[in-house]
């Protein structure tokens, strides 16, 4: 007998915050660019994982705080702008765990090896069900489906 198991998940972005800069590719590697994804943020705003990972990285660069977070895909989370980070390297971090706190923006970026990726497509506000063979046998591809809007009540 052949039993399935959906997994739904709806990914919130990293800070309650307007987009002042969104994803712009480079036309070359050293090209000018928006890497990721920047958010305008009041100071101290807290910055929250968007997926689970371990924290790789925990520190400053030239005098900001950065936070990176690999994700069991392959893909590396980074939060970029933070005024503090709050977790240290080889911290295990849930959905929705702060961070640390913002500057005045917050900048968040995808990474798969050294491509990178927009991140509107870990923020999609989509519902992604996977289906999952019990029985031990290949599982049947992904597959996506809109989240419905937020309405007051729900989670």
């Amino acid at each position: 007998m052949l039993a399935l198991l959906v997994l739904l998940t709806c990914v919130a972005p990293p800070v309650d915050a307007a987009v002042i800069d969104p994803y712009r590719p480079p036309a070359c590697p050293w090209c000018a660019g928006n890497r990721g994804i920047t958010y305008g943020t009041e100071p101290r705003t807290p910055v929250r994982a968007v997926l689970p990972g371990i924290v790789t990285f925990s520190g400053r660069v030239v005098d900001v705080a950065y936070v990176v977070v690999a994700v069991g895909d392959g893909r590396r989370l980074t939060y970029g702008g933070l005024e503090r980070a709050d977790v240290p390297v080889g911290a295990r971090v849930s959905v929705g765990e702060t961070l640390g706190v913002s500057s005045t923006t917050v900048h968040f970026g995808v990474r798969r090896g050294s491509s990178y990726e927009d991140p509107m497509g870990v923020l999609t506000g989509r519902t992604r069900a996977r289906l999952v063979r019990l029985d031990g046998r290949r599982r049947p591809p992904s597959a996506s489906i809109p989240c419905g809007p937020a309405t007051a009540g729900s989670s």
